[in-house]
């Protein structure tokens, strides 16, 4: 814990806090919006359509080796 001599101190850690705060809830609200993308349908389905590309040439590749 600190002690302060003059309300100047405190004020100016009250002042540092604050702003500490501010740039803390806008870091939260940039990864609320990095998560809101993330699950978003369109990437949902980018990601299945990659699997099924990926499926289908291993289908395609065994099919040709038979």
């Amino acid at each position: 814990m600190r002690n302060y001599s003059n309300f100047k101190e405190i004020n100016h850690d009250l002042k540092r806090l604050d702003l500490e705060r501010q740039i803390a809830l806008e870091e939260i609200k940039g990864l609320k919006s990095e998560v809101k993308e993330d699950l978003s349908p369109y990437n949902w389905l980018a990601t299945a359509m990659s699997a099924v590309k990926k499926y289908g040439i291993l289908y395609l590749v065994r099919k040709i080796i038979k």
